[in-house]
Parts: structure tokens; sequence; C-alpha cells
């Protein structure tokens, strides 16, 4: 059996080129429900994209396709400009494309630089290199303004804004070039939000990194991103960049939207109809 082409064989898209990544005309299809209608995406290298959105608009449905967790039933990616075929979570990784969820995926009862190293341990011949991990997982935090005095104390000790903050800098340290950050400032305070916040300036400054965050909070998302797009009913309806627009304009759009609904979603709790990764 002839493997699955990880790109496709045509010629690289003009269209696409100077971006980190560009999804075209995506359809997500789950039984008689579709998700993702025909959704259309740029985020170019070094930005910061806001996807904002209702409960039901399927968000967390694109985030989960353009990590490789769910394969489209329509429509194209380019990673880098190269049309993609992404097969797998761990394919979307290799090519540079991280997600972190809301559950972060840490292991509580392992240790800060344990965890930042989790599933790419650093060896000494058969044993693990622990000086090692702890010495880089120290200078990756400091090097993203994280103070986290302790590497070696458990993930379970550490304040909500702290542990987000591993998981994000696992994920830059693990070569990303795209980030997908999926609520990160959920159920935080105004200090530990504060300091994801700064984390995502940082990335930003750095500019080597390209950053999609999904977030309710419209303030913060004018504060941080570049440019805000809006997805209503598996589509994007609204691309602006944020210098553009203000608050005011974007909570009435949304609003509008909310009370010109027909039916409403029967999904309160989720964007998407399957339990995720």
């Amino acid at each position: 059996m002839t493997a699955q082409p990880t790109t496709s064989d045509t010629a690289p898209d003009p269209s696409a080129q100077g971006a980190a990544l560009r999804v075209e005309n995506v359809v997500k299809r789950f039984g008689a429900l579709t998700a993702l209608r025909d959704v259309s995406l740029r985020l170019d290298k070094g930005e910061v994209l806001g996807l904002i959105g209702d409960n039901g608009a399927g968000k967390s449905t694109l985030i989960k396709v353009i990590c490789g967790y769910h394969r489209p039933d329509a429509g194209r990616i380019h990673v880098d400009g190269q049309e993609v075929v992404l097969r797998s979570v761990d394919h979307a990784r290799s090519l540079g494309i991280d997600t972190v969820y809301q559950g972060l995926a840490l292991i509580n009862e392992l240790s800060v630089f344990h965890n930042m190293f989790l599933n790419r341990e650093l060896r000494f011949g058969p044993l693990l290199n622990n000086r090692a991990m702890r010495r880089l997982a120290r200078e990756h935090l400091a090097d993203m303004g994280v103070d986290i005095p302790d590497v070696g104390a458990e993930v379970a000790k550490l304040s909500g804004g702290q542990r987000q903050a591993v998981a994000v800098a696992r994920a830059v340290y693990s070569d990303a070039k795209v980030l997908l950050l999926d609520e990160p400032l959920a159920a935080m305070g105004a200090k530990e939000g504060a300091l994801i916040l700064d984390l995502i300036r940082d990335l930003k400054a750095r500019g080597d990194v390209s950053v999609i965050i999904i977030a309710h909070n419209y303030a913060q998302v004018l504060d941080v991103c570049d440019r805000v797009n809006l997805l209503q009913h598996g589509t994007i309806t609204f691309d602006r960049r944020t210098a553009d627009v203000t608050l005011e304009e974007l909570t009435e759009l949304v609003v509008a939207e909310y009370r010109n609904r027909r039916k409403p979603s029967l999904r309160t709790r989720s964007d998407d109809p399957d339990p995720g990764p």
C-alpha cells in the first residue's frame, strides 16, 4: 500500500506565501451536524490572531482540524505556503503546529521540568538526564519571563497562571511555529490572567511564533491580538485588524448576531460534539 503523502504534489500556492498558516474553505461534519461550513483563515508569520464566537460556533472544531485531531471533509490547509494533509496530532507537531488546551495535559504529580520535557525526555545513556532538563526548563521559562522559583516543584503546587505558562513554554520550546491556545484565560483571576497576557505579548515581540487564541473576553483580544476573526454558524463572518475596531463595535456585532438567530444552539457547553483529546 502506498503511503499517503504529507504534502500535495502541486507547487506552493503563491497566495499562501508569507503566511504561517492558511485554511481554505474547510468543511467538517459530524453525521447530520455541520460544525464548519466554509471556513477560510489566514495567520501571518509572527501574528497573534484572536478567534471569537459564541458557544457552538465551531471554534474548538476548527482548532482540532488545524492541529490534526480532526480531518476536514473538504477544504485545504497550507503551512508555510505548502499544502498539507494533516494525518494526526503528531504529524501536525512535526510541521510546527502545537496546541495548548484548557486541560493543559500536565501531570500534577510530576515536577515542572519533567512536564516541560514530557514525552521528549533528555537521557544520559539509559537514565534520565534530570540535571540537563532542570537547567533547560529554568532557562526556557526565564527566557519567556515566567517566574517559577523551583522547577523541581510538583505542577500541582503551581497557580493556574503558572500552569498555563508551563504548558505554553513546553509547546514553544518543542519548536512550535504555530501555537493554538484554546481559552488560555478561562476561569483565571486578574493576576493570573495578566501573567498569560504578558506571555502572549512576549511571544508577539519575539516574532518567531504565530498564535491563534480562542477567547471570550473581547477587551483582552483587542489588547494582545493583531487581528480578530469572528466565527459564526461554522464560517468566518468578520476579519479585521484590532487597531481598526473598538470594543463597542465588536460587542455589538456579536450581540446583534445573537439576537438575530433563528434557532438557538443546542450545544451550550462545548464548541464540539465530541469530547476531544
